[in-house]
């Protein structure tokens, strides 16, 4: 099956993933061209082009979802690659050497805003399907392409695909993300969740006749933080994910209206990224944040918190066991002659929900791992041919070899 990797055109690789990173597709409410519809749009066109059938689906107005399918016509599993078409914003332009959305080639290294994350690996993806079209290779069952909008958002666009019942019969999937072409078993989970403390209102010159909100936020923070140090001890350090974490990001006081130097706010709100590992139960978790507050509520009458859970995408772990792990691992000993390196995603992706659906999942692809979000993204053309090769060789592994009885 190694002759699979002989069809994969390092050129068009390149070219299509400049072609994806020259159409931005950051999400901004309002703006015409703020969201994935015109990529999307792109990425239909190009996979009707080389064969394949496709849906387009609108998830929210602009927003739309892509599938496809390559279907060899005899029976047997599907396959799923995943790769999502938007990107995190490119932030302040000065601070890029590289135009973001020019997607400049320097010193065999594509740059450019998602050419890591992970419109490279959608590339990659796509390729390869092309890869093993053209080298007539035979196998059973299908490969199924999803290529969904808003995986770096509240991941409605996944949600979307496995509510129309897309995932039905997908018997395992690759999440094409920037791992260096580590085998990713396990990624951690994420809670989100913003906390509000309320207060009264009064002039900064006289607090006592107010309550001032932001004080009890920082007891609550401090109390979040114990707790966090606790889980840490518990727990230890992950081997794959690392450590577990509570973590403040946004601060605001006033949540409404303009804030004042010598006003009391009658309100304060923080966010909370709260990233969970293997060992932690997101149910136990937030019952003993809400007990945490409940007992500064006992210490403080002024003291009053509300907790609100946005968001929940569980830890996954799949076993090494799983025949898409055995068929990846089998297919990057046969494409480089080494033993493949085993990892954890630090983050989420949308192989969470995938995996809510009962579907084993792998990550892997292309790209330094620590790269996604910062200025001057890039990622290096050698690895994300091999990525290319690497999904060829795994699909036909895996869509060759008959399925195990669980």
């Amino acid at each position: 099956m190694h002759q699979v990797t002989s069809f994969v055109d390092e050129r068009e690789v390149v070219r299509l993933t400049q072609q994806l990173v020259q159409i931005p597709s950051v999400y901004r409410p309002g703006q015409p061209d703020g969201n994935e519809e015109r990529v999307a749009q792109f990425v239909a066109d190009y996979l009707r082009q080389i064969g394949l059938k496709v849906f387009v689906e609108e998830v929210v107005p602009g927003r739309p979802n892509v599938i496809a399918f390559y279907d060899s016509g005899r029976p047997g599993k599907t396959l799923l690659f995943e790769a999502h078409t938007d990107v995190v914003t490119e932030g302040d332009r000065d601070k890029w050497s590289y135009d973001p959305f020019a997607a400049t080639i320097d010193g065999g290294r594509i740059y450019g805003r998602g050419s890591c994350d992970t419109k490279g690996n959608l590339a990659a993806a796509i390729c390869a399907v092309q890869a093993i079209m053209r080298s007539g290779q035979s196998f059973a069952g299908k490969i199924l392409l999803c290529i969904p909008c808003d995986e770096e958002g509240m991941m409605i666009g996944i949600k979307d695909f496995i509510r129309r019942g897309w995932a039905k019969g997908v018997d395992a999937a690759i999440i094409c993300e920037p791992e260096e072409n580590q085998l990713c078993i396990t990624q951690k989970g994420a809670m989100r969740a913003i906390l509000r403390t309320y207060g009264k209102m009064a002039h900064g010159a006289m607090p006592l006749t107010g309550i001032n909100p932001n004080t009890r936020m920082a007891r609550a923070i401090v109390a979040l933080e114990e707790l966090e140090r606790k889980e840490m001890e518990r727990l230890g350090n992950h081997p794959m994910l690392g450590f577990p974490s509570i973590t403040p990001t946004i601060l605001q006081a006033p949540v409404k209206g303009e804030p004042q130097i010598n006003v009391v706010p009658d309100q304060c709100m923080t966010t909370l990224d709260i990233r969970t590992v293997p060992g932690q139960e997101h149910a136990i978790l937030h019952a003993e944040m809400t007990a945490i507050l409940d007992a500064l509520g006992k210490e403080d009458e002024h003291f009053k918190a509300v907790l609100e859970v946005i968001e929940e995408r569980p830890w996954t772990l799949t076993s090494m066991e799983e025949e898409v792990v055995q068929a990846t691992a089998s297919a990057y000993r046969e494409l480089t002659g080494k033993d493949p390196v085993y990892n954890g995603v630090p983050g989420a992706t949308d192989g969470t929900f995938l995996h809510q659906a009962g579907i084993p999942i792998l990550t892997t692809g292309a790209g330094d791992r620590h790269i996604p979000h910062h200025a001057d993204e890039y990622v290096e053309i050698g690895q994300l041919v091999e990525t290319t090769q690497l999904f060829a060789l795994s699909a036909l592994t895996f869509l060759t070899q008959p399925a195990s009885v669980k």
